[in-house]
């Protein structure tokens, strides 16, 4: 798919094979891309469901009309699902984890408030910083020309990481006392992947130990030590790799 990806509110409405972008996602069309008509896009939900039209005509600043939009089509979703617990890191390194982990093909991120955080969420700060997560993976869903946006979950206490743990097909933990390299790791076909990535002052051994209980055990991602907002990035596209989901 080399076409530029525009997002609506949904496709079970589309008069005629036509749609009008306006507001920011015409703005971004028009202004931005400086699409002309001929020129090929393509429309998703960010659910999977996708459409591709034509430019008919570009009017004013932010006004776009899409024309042939005949089929909807619908990406199946993908297996096995990679989710990515992703400790709060300082300044904007949160949005720069989530961008970069949706570029390579993340499922779903979850951020969790670990007890050597520095950042926290509270109140309306932890607001605003989930709508930028959210924001960021949907913006970064386009450039990478996806039709399935990762799910960003709400903030997670430690428990509630624990409790994803268990219910996963395989569970990991990045962390420097892992004997074996994910690189090794025996992976599921299908089902669901969870891995988590600590902070920069690492995962407390009473975390990892309630993390090892819910069955995940530690493993080095390779030699080096990375930030915690690349760790994520680097281990989802191994996984992806690993798993046939980029063969």
């Amino acid at each position: 798919m080399t076409a530029p990806v525009f997002v609506v509110d949904s496709l079970d409405s589309l008069p005629g094979g036509t749609c009008v972008l306006t507001g920011p996602e015409g703005r971004h069309a028009v202004s931005v891309k400086r699409l002309r008509p001929g020129e090929d896009v393509v429309l998703t939900d960010g659910r999977g469901r996708w459409a591709e039209g034509v430019v008919r005509a570009a009017e004013g600043k932010d006004r776009l009309v899409v024309t042939d939009l005949e089929s909807v089509f619908e990406e199946p979703a993908p297996q096995p699902r990679i989710t990515v617990v992703q400790a709060l890191p300082k300044g904007d390194r949160g949005e720069l984890a989530v961008e970069t982990m949706t570029e390579v093909g993340v499922d779903a991120v979850v951020p969790w408030a670990a007890s050597r955080c520095i950042t926290q969420w509270k109140g309306e700060r932890g607001l605003k910083a989930l709508a930028k997560w959210r924001a960021t993976a949907r913006e970064a869903g386009k450039q990478s020309r996806r039709v399935r946006f990762p799910e960003v979950a709400e903030a997670a206490t430690t428990k509630e990481v624990a409790a994803l743990l268990a219910e996963a097909d395989f569970a990991a933990v990045l962390h420097e006392s892992g004997d074996t390299p994910l690189a090794r790791a025996e992976l599921p076909a299908a089902g669901r992947i969870v891995l988590v990535v600590g902070p920069e002052g690492g995962v407390s051994p009473e975390e990892l130990a309630l993390f090892a209980e819910a069955g995940a055990q530690p493993y080095v991602l390779g030699p080096t030590v990375l930030r915690t907002s690349t760790a994520g990035t680097a281990a989802t596209a191994l996984l992806l790799g690993r798993t046939g989901r980029w063969g």
